[in-house]
């Protein structure tokens, strides 16, 4: 009597369309980007919420993603290579005679010691912002002044 031969392909079509369908499911996921929140109170914490609402969904040709752990005080583009802070701390570099750019009539401090970090200022919350060195910041923050100037006020 002849042994019966195994055939690898009848198990393998099951586990081949087991693993395109998770790769299918996986591939719908949104990625998440780690990004400690802020922690406003007030008028600060009411005007960031107003804030979240009116931000682009994309930005500098990136679309918005989920950030870990999800905040209304937090907004990030792409892989994290745009990310905003809204309710920041005041600047610990920032002196009172430091230089701030005016765009599109909203303040932005560059942190000296960290060339890609901006700092929105003259509104009852600050609002933070990392541009990843591929971008533009002058674009970035033309994009970013109409919803913070909307949301934030002076």
């Amino acid at each position: 009597m002849r042994e019966a031969k195994r055939n690898p392909r009848v198990a393998l079509p099951g586990a081949v369309l087991t693993a395109l369908a998770l790769v299918a499911a996986c591939s719908s996921c949104s990625s998440t980007v780690h990004v400690e929140p802020p922690t406003p109170t007030g008028e600060a914490a009411a005007a960031c919420r107003k804030l979240d609402a009116a931000l682009p969904k994309t930005l500098d040709g990136l679309d918005r993603t989920g950030s870990e752990p999800p905040s209304p005080y937090v907004a990030v583009w792409g892989d994290g290579q745009i990310a905003l802070r809204c309710g920041v701390p005041r600047p610990a570099a920032m002196e009172p005679t430091a230089q701030v750019a005016d765009i599109n009539g909203v303040g932005w401090f560059q942190d000296p010691r960290r060339p890609t970090l901006f700092t929105s200022t003259n509104r009852v919350a600050y609002v933070e912002v990392t541009i990843g060195k591929e971008h533009q910041p002058g674009s970035v923050l033309v994009d970013l002044a109409a919803p913070i100037k909307s949301s934030i006020p002076e």
